[in-house]
């Protein structure tokens, strides 16, 4: 069984609520980049975003039982899968009776963790250049140039 490495960050500028997101896939011997922008969205989902969407490309590309390495600085994101049985018996509604932020695409995030083998990696978050590849310090570089550049260019 093969194993996808898979980087993901998510950016949002809180006050415009423009958000980027973007991953890192490592399937065989390619390295694929995926990108994106939302607006009045906000960081969790963003963070959401990202895994989603590259979860949602490597079921595309690969047929054959695998299993993905998920690696996201989001603690958020990281515990989804330990909060599903709770989520679900709560039908998605917080103790005081409101919808779950995000509820939308935890759902999404749910139903692609029920179909493919993942492994959540929590990273540290904002880890110093060293002289090693840093695919974590890479992901959120990118993810703020995307938010960056879309307000900079407006």
């Amino acid at each position: 069984m093969s194993t996808v490495k898979i980087y993901t960050d998510g950016s949002c500028n809180t006050t415009l609520k423009i958000g980027g997101w973007v991953a890192i896939i490592f399937l065989v011997d390619k390295k694929i980049i995926l990108t994106g922008i939302e607006f009045n969205t906000s960081h969790n989902r963003m963070e959401l975003t990202a895994v989603i969407e590259s979860l949602k490309f490597v079921k595309k590309q690969v047929n054959s039982q695998i299993i993905v390495n998920v690696n996201s600085d989001s603690q958020y994101v990281n515990r989804i899968p330990e909060r599903i049985e709770k989520l679900r018996s709560n039908y998605f509604l917080t103790a005081r009776g409101k919808p779950v932020r995000n509820a939308d695409l935890i759902e999404k995030l749910i139903h692609l963790i029920e179909i493919i083998n993942i492994e959540f990696i929590k990273v540290k978050a904002h880890q110093k250049k060293n002289e090693l590849e840093n695919y974590n310090r890479k992901v959120d570089k990118i993810s703020r140039k995307i938010v960056r550049n879309y307000i900079n260019s407006t």
